[in-house]
């Protein structure tokens, strides 16, 4: 067959409206089958994992990370990448921060500064998404230069100084509970439903994946590639702004040169150990949220058994090492 006919199917098979369930392979629960093996091992290295408390604490670390991981898996299923959103979410943290105490104390502003902090995030990621798509850059190459403008703003507009909210109820955004579960861990799963929806069940999900796999061919199928690809960034950016709400508030401030590090690192992190392809094309909303508790436990294990937090990076650098190679062996 050649690789014309093949790209036809290909394009009828994403196009055609089809919702039909994927083959079951070994290979498509990979991601489930090693978070339940890791639980297992961390059940038995450490009396203290499967305590509520702990667990509590681990799911509400990998929330703000996964909720941005949530937004990359949209842009990386496309073809994109973005190593922005760290310095994106500490100045929209900042400028949140800002607004708060510009509004003055309540409710109301809050829900006023939240809904800013979407609108901010919506803007840097329509930033990235104009520069990769009008300005035909590189994805990696924009959001590594916004990556450095945004955090350059951030240290400028913040004088390199904490920023305090002075709103007495902020807090209990990040702080608060339901249900015995942390609000950002609820707000995490509910965007995971959510994007799972779009992504699965949707016409946009279906042209994401068409776009990421093949964009020469979606455009021959009347889908507007550079549409969609911004789309993506746009949804990621609301998720970097929705993400520095809940950092923000446990902590009641931003600290402007620490806020935010890394979290591209770990946001990709968790969208590759869940099994979505860095080739673009494929990939899962509910994969990125075990990649994100994966992550989550690695971490927390090595806090309980006193293994030295300079150490992490490696171990993390060999599971993400470790997740690629087994990619790469499934698609050969």
């Amino acid at each position: 067959m050649s690789d014309a006919i093949k790209k036809g199917a290909l394009a009828t098979r994403f196009f055609s409206g089809s919702n039909a369930k994927p083959k079951f392979t070994i290979g498509n629960y990979a991601p489930l089958i090693a978070l339940i093996i890791l639980v297992v091992i961390s059940a038995l290295a450490s009396e203290h994992f499967l305590m509520p408390r702990n667990i509590t604490n681990v799911l509400r670390q990998v929330s703000y990370t996964g909720i941005i991981a949530l937004g990359m898996t949209f842009v990386i299923i496309a073809g994109g990448i973005d190593l922005s959103v760290g310095s994106g979410l500490a100045l929209v943290g900042v400028l949140v921060i800002m607004l708060l105490n510009y509004l003055g104390d309540g409710w109301l502003a809050v829900s006023v500064a939240i809904g800013a902090a979407a609108a901010l995030g919506a803007m840097s990621g329509a930033i990235n998404g104009a520069l990769t798509t009008k300005g035909k850059i590189a994805p990696f190459v924009a959001t590594l230069a916004t990556m450095s403008i945004f955090r350059s703003l951030t240290l400028y507009i913040s004088d390199a100084g904490e920023m305090v909210s002075q709103n007495s109820v902020y807090s209990k955004v990040g702080t608060g509970y339901f249900l015995d579960l942390p609000v950002p861990v609820w707000l995490f799963l509910g965007l995971a439903a959510l994007g799972h929806m779009l992504l699965r069940h949707t016409a946009f999900g279906r042209h994401v994946c068409a776009v990421g796999s093949n964009p020469k061919v979606a455009s021959y199928s009347a889908i507007n590639v550079q549409r969609i690809i911004f789309s993506t960034f746009v949804i990621l950016g609301v998720t970097v702004g929705l993400s520095a709400v809940m950092l923000s508030s446990r902590l009641n401030s931003v600290s402007p040169g620490d806020a935010g590090m890394f979290y591209e690192l770990d946001a990709i992190a968790a969208v590759v150990i869940g099994g979505t392809s860095l080739n673009g094309g494929k990939g899962t909303i509910w994969g990125t949220v075990i990649g994100a508790v994966i992550l989550g436990i690695i971490n927390n294990m090595l806090n309980l058994m006193g293994v030295s937090p300079y150490l992490q990076g490696t171990v993390k650098g060999l599971v993400i090492l470790i997740a690629v190679l087994m990619q790469y062996k499934r698609e050969r």
